[in-house]
């Protein structure tokens, strides 16, 4: 019996890097050039600002929370960035990360100080950051500066890596450090898990709540730096479906959405399979078998979360009859 529990615990954990390893498979089989150093390049560079809104978006499920935020954060973020870039790469950088943090510290305090649920907080957030995105692009793109060298944290390379990909690795080693080998990380899943009991522990979870979703935030305007620079403008109605994006590719890597379980690593691996998909439809699409407009990626976005929420209802209820009995 408990050879069973351990392999739907694997199946459940490591489910999504199989998947991950098949697809790639698949679509080496399938496209030419598809394993190619461009297309490989592009599709690093373009998932890296998803995979650093699915790396805060992890840690704030493993509490058991959600953040609706992200993608009007990030929109926030490349507008702001947009407009600091004018000044340099530094205060391009400090203007998009600093509007993530704003919106962080907002929905932290919301959740901790006022208890509000929050997916009402953060729905909340999402749609005021979305209209001060708005108001502070004038509702209109606004044009990086191409003289500072701004554009080189989307479109440059650190020899033959994409700079975002860079950054979003960096991201999450620095993610897998802090929950596998700190006491935060450990009172991350704990709260998700129980807050209840964490807080007779004597646990600091208010605390640890706040700073999930500051770093989500954070994480969030960091990936709107790297979308103006990437696209040369901040973009005040991008992040539209960022944060569907983000939970998909947070459960699909096995994180639960009750809270309490989940990894980084998989998380990522979970960024790629969605990345990979998507740029999969494009070489379909390119053969001419079929014909599909960018609308099926929220298509097959939804079946895909769909799908592995069942999977995991599955997996736990009968993981639960195998343990008790």
């Amino acid at each position: 019996m408990k050879r069973k529990v351990d392999m739907r615990v694997l199946l459940g954990t490591y489910g999504v890097v199989v998947a991950l390893v098949l697809l790639i498979a698949f679509g080496w089989w399938r496209y030419e050039n598809f394993l190619g150093m461009f297309n490989v390049m592009s599709v690093l560079r373009y998932n890296s600002m998803f995979a650093l809104v699915a790396l805060g978006m992890c840690f704030v499920i493993m509490t058991g929370g959600i953040d609706l935020s992200v993608g009007s954060a990030a929109a926030l973020g490349s507008v702001a960035a947009a407009l600091g870039s004018h000044y340099g790469i530094i205060p391009g950088i400090a203007g998009g990360v600093g509007a993530g943090l704003l919106v962080g510290v907002i929905n932290g305090a919301l959740v901790t100080r006022l208890n509000i649920m929050p997916f009402i907080a953060t729905l909340a957030t999402m749609l005021a950051a979305s209209g001060a995105a708005l108001l502070l692009a004038n509702n209109q793109s606004v044009s990086i500066s191409y003289e500072t060298g701004f554009m080189n944290l989307g479109q440059g390379n650190l020899w033959i890596l994409p700079i975002p990909a860079v950054i979003a690795a960096l991201a999450y080693v620095v993610g897998s450090v802090i929950l596998n080998f700190t006491s935060a990380g450990r009172t991350v899943l704990a709260i998700g898990g129980n807050e209840d009991a964490t807080n007779m522990m004597g646990l600091r979870t208010g605390r640890i709540k706040f700073l999930t979703y500051l770093a989500s935030g954070g994480l969030a305007g960091l990936a709107g730096v790297i979308l103006a620079a990437q696209f040369g403008a901040g973009q005040p109605i991008e992040g539209v479906g960022w944060e569907l994006f983000a939970i998909a590719a947070v459960v699909v890597g096995g994180t639960l959405l009750t809270g309490g379980k989940g990894s980084v690593g998989t998380t990522l691996a979970g960024v790629l399979l969605l990345g990979i998909l998507f740029n999969m439809l494009n070489f379909e699409n390119g053969m001419g078998w079929i014909s599909l407009s960018a609308y099926w990626q929220s298509v097959i976005r939804g079946g895909f979360l769909l799908i592995v929420v069942i999977i995991q209802a599955k997996l736990m209820s009968k993981g639960a009859r195998y343990v008790t009995s």
